[in-house]
């Protein structure tokens, strides 16, 4: 009787060892992961790129244009990253980069001086609309899916109406020569959206409200319970999506000298797979600013590397599309558990 209790010890012992070891080996990989997933995809994408297109792939010209082209991403992704990090989502972006881009053109042409145009119509606008996003999650305690699902197509309708459909172009000059010009060499996008990145990461590692903002995502109850204002930081958030989409919308319409009705269609499945794809928890709580921008970073390379090979822009979505459940498939079976 004895033995068999010692075997049966033993045998649980055993059990409950290689149970550990399993968790151990998960929690590594996941660290790991974490750490380094985002770059290494990077790396291997530039290699894989360099080798269909060694020709033309590394030029200058080539990845200045991959710079440019992440920019808007990243801008936007920077916004989209801190409502998943509270464990919602903001699907109205593109719609604001295109009405934010189309009223400041339209108070640039109607004589505003640019800069003026720029601070109220892209900004300011972009964090009213951010705002807007904000108290209805707050209101109506819908999910921000639901709610941005909706301004998505209230904001792109709304650029429709004011622009009659049609492309606003003929504005002040400068507005393109200042936003899409150059400084030392280096494209303005690029060095506005290192800025506004730079801020940001900032934002959410040393400050009071970027720690709040993590202990939101990570535990809503807790966080209550530890005195934060859910609903002001659930705010705060959404303004911080907004004022990112508004100033994309401004370097989109200064990069392509004219304001569309139709711009950054598709934009919020770009940005939202730049955060996923750089590290951030789809489930909250989890995610940096600089990993964001690695998946930026990824999604130019990826559009990129696409173009040169001729391969139409359908399939580019089918990509996006696989790179987001991919990582979040990852996220689910790598990541820490909160």
């Amino acid at each position: 009787m004895n033995m068999e209790k010692d075997d049966m010890t033993t045998q649980a012992n055993a059990a409950t060892l290689s149970a550990g070891t399993e968790q151990k080996a998960k929690l590594g990989l996941g660290s790991i992961w974490q750490k380094y997933g985002t770059l290494g995809i990077l790396i291997l994408l530039v290699v894989i790129s360099s080798a269909l297109s060694p020709q033309f792939f590394l030029t200058r010209d080539n990845l200045v244009q991959v710079l440019l082209q992440s920019s808007v991403m990243i801008l936007l992704a920077c916004g989209v990253f801190f409502t998943i990090l509270i464990a919602g989502i903001d699907l109205s972006v593109g719609s604001m980069l295109a009405l934010t881009g189309m009223v400041s053109a339209q108070l640039t042409v109607a004589g505003m001086p640019f800069w003026l145009a720029i601070l109220l119509g892209g900004v300011l606008l972009g964090a009213m609309l951010g705002a807007i996003n904000g108290v209805l999650v707050n209101v109506t305690q819908l999910h921000p899916f639901i709610i941005t699902l909706g301004t998505m197509a209230i904001y792109r309708g709304l650029t429709l109406i004011i622009s009659d459909a049609r492309s606003v172009f003929g504005f002040d000059p400068r507005f393109s020569d200042i936003v899409a010009g150059h400084i030392l060499g280096i494209p303005v996008p690029v060095l506005i959206a290192v800025v506004v990145s730079g801020f940001l990461y900032f934002l959410a590692r040393f400050t009071k409200l970027g720690r709040n903002i993590y202990a939101l995502g990570g535990n809503a109850q807790a966080a209550w319970f530890s005195g934060i204002n859910i609903k002001l930081h659930t705010l705060m958030v959404f303004i911080i999506s907004g004022v990112c989409a508004g100033v994309a919308g401004v370097v989109t319409v200064a990069r392509t000298g004219a304001a569309e009705p139709n711009a950054g269609t598709g934009f919020e499945t770009f940005a939202i797979a730049s955060a996923i794809i750089g590290g951030t928890s789809f489930f909250g709580g989890r995610g940096a600013v600089t990993g964001v921008v690695v998946g930026g970073l990824i999604i130019g390379v990826i559009n990129n590397i696409l173009n040169i090979m001729n391969v139409q822009s359908y399939y580019q979505q089918i990509v996006m599309g696989a790179l987001i459940i991919g990582a979040v498939t990852a996220d689910k079976l790598f990541g820490r558990k909160k």
